[in-house]
């Protein structure tokens, strides 16, 4: 299990340490000509990226709009992580090869300073991650080619030996900040890189260096690696979500203009959350609330369809425009009488025909938000064709030929696959989600794009989160998250409920399927999927 994030000392003191390098105080005028000329040559200043486009910086939770241009773009990400990549790996190495006090290191390390500040100016925020053989900015993979490849694997051997898995920098970084850090991380230690990590985080703090944050490497899902502090925040993000949610419908209802900034920041933390670690929200999706199913549902809708568009390459950008058209494609539901939506007996064709309408009123509802605030009309569109079907067989039908959009095309499976799997008042009772992905893949009559229910599969698995399974070994499991080897999809990551006597375990441990036993014979195999209802089990409790 890896342990939750470290962040140093409190800021505000300077430690004795070699050279003139102060943490967050104005950076002094170099005292030798060669670290002036260092100063005039550390590449390009915070004022220079400000004349780009940005007035200043943002801090995390402000009012922004994240539709904004090409500096958020994941191509601009890759862009500015190359340069910081080069920048960080060049004062590593003057740092080992130059004492301290020598002009070029001075100039590295004002180089280093220069490059991240302009970052996080562009980028309100700089965390840099390992996975694998992998370097993450900000959830952006940055691509290996020749011209980086000694710069990679250095601090990716550097970073490992350390036991650090995420590095998170504070606007408030200097060149003395990044001293101390960059000696700490290629001293010789002693020691395993759990060991490392503790000695390296607790040295910092002596150090009075609090510009950084970091956290070990995580396990990616294949034990129990999620930490509390990735779960609170996960709980938070859902639970404002709905509250928001909720809101929405309450203003359509009562012909009031809801908060679209508010909304804005919503989707920007579902989208960030996803991008950071998807699982936890995944598992309090099965949070189904039947008192609450429409302001749940668009929240679920809208946690899958980013998922399921981040599995489709879409960038982060088109990820806030998703997710939004995702939580309003059920607005005009606003607007369809309440006792047609909680009528628990068959509909009418009265009744169904109020239902029905619901895409058509919801665009309405949409045009009238518009006239107050910046709506992209994706979302007009979403709300308008997510039943339309693949086929075009679906409501409303269309006046003329067409095809559904991509956008419709995402919420119309994750709206598919959450209405299924949740109790509602006009329906059944629900099936389990790994019926609901074999019926979406098998059944052609749902009307959904095959190409994104394959990939809708390769994301959830054949046993999506939440799903209750027996075991050969007469224990119950709750899939946790799919195995992140796609080879395995039918092996995901469970926890285990229930003992071969039946006895119930909360919280239960995290199991592998892929694990072997000596002989290359699987420890645990799912032999079928279960009722939860049936067991006395209540699937939220295991993610909350």
């Amino acid at each position: 299990m890896s342990a939750p994030p470290t962040r140093t000392n409190a800021p505000g003191t300077t430690a004795a340490t070699p050279g003139a390098l102060r943490t967050s105080d104005p950076r002094p005028e170099p005292s030798t000509p060669a670290g002036a000329a260092a100063r005039r040559s550390s590449g390009p200043s915070v004022r220079e990226f400000a004349r780009e486009g940005v007035t200043g910086p943002r801090r995390h939770g402000e009012g922004t709009n994240p539709h904004r241009n090409d500096t958020g773009s994941d191509a601009a990400v890759r862009r500015r992580g190359r340069a910081f990549i080069l920048s960080f790996y060049g004062a590593l190495r003057a740092i080992k090869l130059y004492p301290i006090e020598n002009a070029a290191v001075v100039k590295a390390l004002e180089d280093l300073t220069s490059v991240t500040q302009a970052l996080l100016l562009q980028e309100r925020d700089l965390e840099f991650r390992t996975g694998g053989e992998f370097i993450f900015i900000n959830a952006t993979r940055l691509r290996l080619d020749l011209d980086n490849y000694a710069s990679f694997s250095q601090l990716l051997s550097l970073f490992r030996a350390a036991g650090i898995g995420s590095l998170r920098v504070a606007e408030t970084v200097g060149p003395r900040d990044w001293l101390v850090f960059l000696s700490l991380v290629q001293a010789p230690g002693d020691g395993n890189p759990e060991q490392r990590f503790q000695q390296i985080t607790a040295k910092l703090t002596m150090a009075n260096v609090s510009a950084f944050e970091l956290a070990p490497p995580t396990l990616g899902g294949a034990a129990d690696g999620l930490g509390e502090q990735t779960k609170e925040a996960a709980k938070r993000t859902y639970a404002q979500s709905v509250s928001v949610s909720k809101e929405v419908i309450h203003s359509v209802r009562m012909g009031r203009a809801p908060n679209i900034k508010k909304i804005k920041r919503v989707v920007q933390a579902i989208v960030d959350q996803i991008l950071n670690e998807e699982t936890s929200l995944f598992g309090l999706t099965t949070l189904r609330d039947y008192d609450e199913y429409t302001f749940t549902h668009s929240v679920n809708v809208c946690i899958f369809a980013v998922a399921l568009g981040r599995r489709l390459g879409l960038s982060k950008l088109q990820l806030y425009d998703l997710g939004l058209a995702a939580l309003f494609h059920d607005i005009g539901k606003a607007r369809v009488p309440l006792h047609v939506l909680n009528k628990a007996d068959e509909l009418s064709e009265a009744d169904w025909r109020a239902i029905s309408n619901h895409p058509w009123l919801g665009v309405l509802s949409l045009f009238q938000m518009r006239g107050a605030t910046d709506l992209p009309y994706r979302s007009m569109v979403v709300a308008y064709e997510h039943h339309m079907k693949h086929d075009m067989s679906g409501y409303p039908r269309p006046v003329r030929p067409r095809d559904m959009g991509i956008f419709s095309k995402i919420v119309a499976v994750a709206d598919g696959f959450d209405a299924a799997t949740t109790h509602r008042a006009y329906q059944g009772e629900p099936l389990s989600p790994a019926a609901v992905i074999q019926e979406m893949r098998d059944n052609p009559k749902r009307g959904m794009d095959p190409v994104v229910v394959k990939a809708f599969m390769n994301l959830l698995g054949l046993y999506p989160v939440g799903t209750v399974v027996v075991l050969d070994t007469f224990e119950l499991g709750i899939v946790h998250s799919t195995n992140p080897n796609p080879d395995l999809i039918s092996r995901p990551i469970v926890r285990i409920v229930s003992d071969p006597q039946g006895n119930v375990l909360f919280p239960g441990e995290l199991a592998d399927l892929a694990a072997q036993l000596e002989g290359g014979i699987y420890a645990r195999t799912i032999i079928k999927t279960a009722d939860a209802a049936r067991y006395g089990i209540r699937v939220a409790d295991y993610f909350v």
